[in-house]
Parts: C-alpha cells; structure tokens; sequence
C-alpha cells in the first residue's frame, strides 16, 4: 500500500510540474502587447513628453525619477554632484586647450537637471546648434518625428529653447501604451543599422541597456548642419571609432601651436560596457545596476532614481553579491588604478603637446615627421578622453580601460619622439614638463 501511496504522489508532482512548465512557456511565448499589463487610468499619446502624465499610470516609477534632482551625492570618482573637473584636474585645462570644454567642464547631474545644466554651461554661445539638446529632453522624440533629425540639428540651440520644456523623461525610453523599451534617437537607430543590427530583435534584458545608448554614447556633429553622428560603422571598440572619424577627417577642433586635429569623445558608456566586460558577458544589464529592483509593499518596481550603485550598494550590488563589502573593497582598487593610468596618460600627452608644439615652431623640422607626430597625438588624445569622459573611472570594463589608457599613453610617447625626430632636438624627450610647471595652470574663469 505505501508503495502504491508513494507512487501517486510521485505521479501528481510531475503532472503538476508538466502543468505549471506549459503555462511558463505559454506566458513566456506570448508577445509583449499581450501579457499582463498595469491597468491604464490616462491614456498616454505615442512621443507624449509630459512624464507626470505617465506618471498617472506609473506612480511610482514618476515618483522615484523625480528622485533625480537632487541625487547630488559624490562617489569617490563620480556620483551626481555638481563640480568642475578643469578644478579637479587643471591638466585638462591644457589638454582642451583652444576648444569649449578648457572653458567649462562639469559633472553631469541628475535626469530632471539635464535642461537646468545645458542652459547653464558656458559651452553653449549664439551659434551653438540645437544638437547639443539631443540627450536632454523628452520633447526631442516628438520634435524628431515632426522635424526630422536634420533638420532639428540645423537649429539654432536658442532657437529650439521654446519648443523643449521637459527633462530626459519617459518618451525617451518607453513606447506609449505598450511601455516597450525603445530606441527614439535617430542617431542611435542609425548606427546600428550601420553595423547590421536591427535592435528590434533584442530581448527585454538587452534593451534595458541599449535604450541607455539612446544617451550613454559617442557621437560627433557632422556637416555644417551639425548633424549628430554616431560613430559606429566600423564598431564600437576605441579604434574602430577613430577608423570611422579619421576616413571622413573630422576634427572638433586644431591644437593650438601643435596644430594637430582633435577629436573629442562623449561618454562611450555603452561602447565600453558591451565590449566584452565581466557583467555584461554575464547576462547583467544597465538597469540592473544604475536602477534595481526595490518594492513598495507587494508592488515591485525598477527604481527610476537612476545614480552610481555605490550610493546604494546593497541593493545594487546585494542582488547577485553576498559580500557587499568585499565588492566596494574591489571597486576602490579598480578605480584607484584607472585613475592612476588616466594621469598617466594625461601626462604623457603633455609632454607630447609641449614637444609637438617647439618641433611646429621650428621652420627647419621635418614636416613629414611632425605629421606623423600630430596624427599620434590625434589618436593618443582620443583613447584618453574615451576612458576620461565616460562615466565609472572604469569600472564598466576594466580591462578595456586600462588597455586603452596604455595604449593612449604608447602613442603619446611615441607622438612626443617623432616630435624631437622632426626637430632634431633631443631635448624635447624631457618627460614630467606638468610637473615641473610652477605655478600650475589654473581653468579659465
């Protein structure tokens, strides 16, 4: 009798565990427009840029962006506090010498800040171009759509400041009604089709970082309409980007006295994280990170107080991590040495600044030579300020920063050789000349 009582229940247990794997796979196969969905009280327009509106129907994702204004904690190397980094690091000062950003360089705030800090820098003049509100609101997908991106572009950022009146908001991740994640940058679709991929077809985890990308990318403002333009048709790693600006010579600007074309990076965040980093070969999205999962009694949510996860490392970290404590331990050596083969490189291409611009003075240097020079400092400037200008201090791949910053730091070397080849003058070889300047460079008011 037991024998048989044993094998009933044996047969109940997989009947019900071949029951509950179909619905899984039932529910899994469904498309997204047909699972269960939050029950709408206001009905959102398609590109609607007004995030309360949203909000009406997800409280407590509204609630927790408007968290972002004043998320204004530092982290040792980042967080959302509002401090220049030309103060932080005067080497900048002299490494954007001749360009915006010698002038004004800040670190970014949070989401709702985005329109309060572009207004306020100092970058942007009377001829800036719309361009520059490209990541800084969610009126943009809907004045794409009407305008079309050129044409938005070829506006005057004055111009544009009357129709944009909301923060980075819902629109610019999420399609109305279905809440899908979405890419809305024009730049970004593009780009991706430039490489043959069709983000369409990504799973609900890989767009919770490539909606990032509508934002967290490099890009550069082609043509005289200053379109935006990003970078990617020959990849996404540091080189396949200076292959792509270096086959259509684009420069933002000329070193002063080196006369050597420069390229500026933008945040590559997305770049650098999905080039082969630790968490995202492991399955781990953006989002995951920069915007856990926290409840709010039964409801569970994504926090949409987006911030650095060491501000909140437990629930960041805590998801997959036991040990939040060795995880922060591991974060400050990693940081710690990115930053120090950052100044690494920032003085090395000083040095190779300062060489270049005595060999350019020379009306007797080889002018081939001083090319050769002025085209590693092209690319030597670029792959430091890939690293320097993302966000993490490279925590988001640190084997890719640190591989950047040496190579940065080679081609600054050899930049700072060539240099003293084309002016035969052994002198300019001398390493250390920030160091040795006293007093120190201060930014310009």
């Amino acid at each position: 009798m037991k024998k048989y009582t044993t094998i009933i229940l044996v047969g109940i247990i997989l009947v019900l565990a071949a029951v509950l794997a179909g619905v899984l796979i039932f529910l899994k196969n469904q498309p997204p427009q047909e699972r269960a969905v939050v029950q709408s009280i206001a009905n959102i327009l398609p590109l609607e840029p007004d995030s309360s509106l949203w909000g009406v129907n997800y409280p407590n994702e509204y609630s927790s962006l408007l968290l972002t204004a004043n998320n204004n904690t530092p982290t040792a190397y980042g967080g959302s506090a509002q401090y220049s980094y030309l103060v932080e690091d005067p080497r900048l000062v002299i490494l954007f010498a001749g360009y915006s950003f010698s002038h004004d360089y800040n670190q970014p705030r949070g989401h709702e800040n985005t329109l309060i800090d572009i207004r306020a820098t100092k970058r942007v003049t009377a001829t800036t171009h719309a361009t520059c509100y490209s990541c800084k609101s969610s009126d943009n997908p809907g004045l794409w759509a009407q305008l079309g991106m050129e044409a938005y572009d070829a506006s005057l950022f004055s111009d544009m400041t009357a129709l944009i009146n909301n923060p980075i908001g819902c629109a610019n991740c999420h399609e109305a009604g279905t809440m899908r994640l979405v890419i809305t940058n024009p730049a970004v679709d593009a780009a991706f089709k430039a490489q043959g991929i069709d983000w369409r077809t990504f799973t609900r985890q890989q767009m919770r970082s490539a909606v990032c990308a509508n934002c967290h990318v490099t890009y550069y403002f082609a043509g005289d309409n200053k379109v935006l333009t990003v970078p990617w048709a020959n990849g996404t790693r540091v080189e396949d980007i200076i292959q792509t600006e270096d086959s259509v010579n684009f420069s933002d600007w000329t070193y002063p006295g080196t006369g050597t074309p420069i390229m500026k990076a933008r945040h590559p965040d997305y770049e650098l994280y999905t080039a082969g980093s630790t968490h995202f070969n492991a399955g781990v999205s953006c989002a995951d990170c920069h915007m856990p999962y926290v409840r709010d009694g039964a409801m569970k949510y994504s926090s949409h107080d987006i911030m650095s996860p060491l501000l909140d490392p437990q629930q960041s970290c805590g998801q997959c991590h036991t040990d939040v404590d060795v995880v922060l331990a591991r974060v400050s050596v990693i940081q710690d040495t990115v930053y120090q083969a950052k100044i690494g490189s920032e003085d090395a291409l000083i040095d190779a600044i300062t060489a270049i611009t005595a060999a350019a003075a020379k009306p007797d240097s080889d002018p081939a030579l001083l090319n050769e020079a002025r085209t590693l400092h092209r690319h030597a400037q670029y792959m430091w300020d890939f690293i320097s200008s993302a966000n993490s201090m490279g925590f988001h791949n640190p084997d890719e920063a640190l591989r950047i910053f040496r190579n940065a730091t080679d081609l600054a070397r050899q930049a700072q050789m060539k240099a003293a080849q084309a002016a035969g003058d052994p002198s300019l070889l001398v390493t250390g000349v920030y160091d040795a300047l006293d007093p120190k460079p201060t930014p310009v008011p």
